[in-house]
């Protein structure tokens, strides 16, 4: 039927003039004939660790207070993906973190049919931000933009490989800029558009009409295998290669904070502080010795706008600090006391307490656990302590503990920092201890004997 229909096209498009009153048809074709070789597929393999619960205890009130049992396997995993060419002589590419998330091998295909190995060079989760690299050899590199340029209505061509079926190029406009609160990354800042953005596609190149490059397609809306709802996300390029910067010379993107802690102001709060907007973020809470400390924010402040950006959310505020180089300047506009103000605040390291989970009981021993404070906020807590990491095999992964685990409470008492903990285990005198820990949206508790 697809040759039929195709064979039955031929005449039509054969008769397509060449010219109409002597001017040529516009295409697209010149542009991306430039374009294309730059962009990538993507194959990787990998091993992905997939934890298996098991039936639950029949026992209602040991599921209450117990996780259930669970077996761990190890999954070998493959993805097919897309990137951007963006520096031809050293050979990097970028791409999203997620296409090559536990890859132990990635395969690079060019648009001339060349199979090139690559090598990881760095990743940001936080960002879905990667860059790779392949040997350095007659490539083509895409010209990037000034995403900061664009505006809603501008045309815009997505390039990639959906479904693995080899380079496809769509179009369409940018639909929005700024998207945020999506729950796709933990600092996002979107440009949406609704040219077809479908799986396989991730990594791949949103170009304008000029061949430049404005985004790397990262998501779209909807779920499952459906496609493309004409809804689709991409990183914008000043984004992606602010953090690539920082993957080649770092290997890791090294993160500021600022220090406040809040809430939104809503127009109920807006009108106790007398203010005409109702859009920003009060500050409730000041941690010593941070950046907001010492550049002079306060609570009760009301931040409305940062380095010129409107600020309408506590997401806002961290995305804005998120995408910060350390050594950097946000200038925050506020209102204090109902008088507006602009205050300078320099953004600095993220300090994090760890230490090894075998100092507050030999049961919990390979497990790394961290204090975390206002970096996380979008995940509702202010102060408390996290697991970071368990070692395979260790003490601590055989009793339950799982990276990501909040540790809420020791036997009944509330533990937010290591003094707190530390002050706790003191008491018990390494005897039996209970941990009340949040596991995604469970809470559990875990016996130690």
């Amino acid at each position: 039927m697809l040759a039929a229909l195709a064979a039955l096209a031929l005449p039509v498009a054969a008769a397509l003039p060449a010219a109409v009153d002597g001017q040529p048809l516009p295409s697209l074709a010149p542009m991306l004939e430039r374009t294309t070789p730059a962009v990538v597929n993507i194959a990787t393999r990998g091993q992905a660790r997939r934890r298996i619960e098991l039936p639950r205890p029949r026992d209602p009130l040991f599921r209450r207070f117990f996780d259930a049992p669970s077996i761990e396997r190890i999954e070998q995993t493959s993805s097919l993906g897309s990137g951007v060419i963006v520096d031809a002589e050293r050979g990097l590419i970028l791409t999203n973190h997620h296409v090559i998330k536990g890859a132990y091998e990635i395969n690079v295909t060019l648009t001339d049919g060349r199979e090139l190995s690559a090598e990881i060079i760095g990743r940001d989760p936080e960002t879905d931000v990667a860059v790779i690299r392949v040997p350095a050899q007659d490539l083509v590199a895409i010209p990037l933009a000034d995403s900061s340029r664009l505006k809603v209505g501008d045309f815009v061509v997505a390039i990639g490989n959906p479904f693995g079926l080899g380079q496809t190029v769509t179009s369409g406009i940018v639909s929005a800029l700024g998207r945020s609160g999506l729950g796709v990354k933990s600092i996002e800042d979107f440009i949406q558009t609704d040219a077809s953005i479908n799986l396989g596609n991730s990594g791949g190149a949103l170009v304008n009409l000029r061949g430049e490059l404005v985004g790397i397609n990262t998501a779209i809306y909807g779920a499952g295998n459906q496609g493309s709802i004409g809804i689709g996300f991409a990183i914008p390029i000043n984004m992606a290669h602010n953090i690539m910067r920082q993957l080649v010379e770092h290997g890791a993107v090294q993160r500021g904070r600022l220090g406040a802690v809040g809430q939104d102001l809503t127009e109920q709060l807006a009108q106790a502080f007398g203010l005409a907007q109702d859009d920003g973020f009060i500050v409730t809470r000041i941690e010593a010795g941070s950046p907001a400390f010492r550049a002079g924010l306060k609570v009760g402040d009301i931040i409305v706008s940062a380095n010129g950006r409107p600020i309408s959310s506590a997401r806002d505020v961290h995305n804005l600090v998120g995408l910060q180089q350390l050594g950097e300047t946000i200038e925050l506009e506020l209102y204090r006391n109902g008088e507006k103000r602009l205050l300078p605040v320099l953004i600095e390291p993220i300090e994090i307490n760890q230490m090894d989970g075998g100092l507050l009981h030999p049961r919990l021993a390979g497990a790394t656990i961290g204090e975390m404070h206002e970096q996380r906020l979008q995940r509702g807590r202010v102060d408390y302590l996290q697991v970071l990491a368990v070692g395979s095999g260790s003490s601590a992964e055989e009793v339950g503990f799982r990276a990501g685990d909040v540790i809420y409470s020791v036997n009944k008492q509330l533990t937010r920092t290591f003094d707190e903990i530390f002050e706790v285990t003191k008491q018990s005198g390494g005897g039996a201890m209970i941990l009340n820990i949040q596991r995604g949206n469970r809470e559990l508790y875990l016996l130690l004997k």
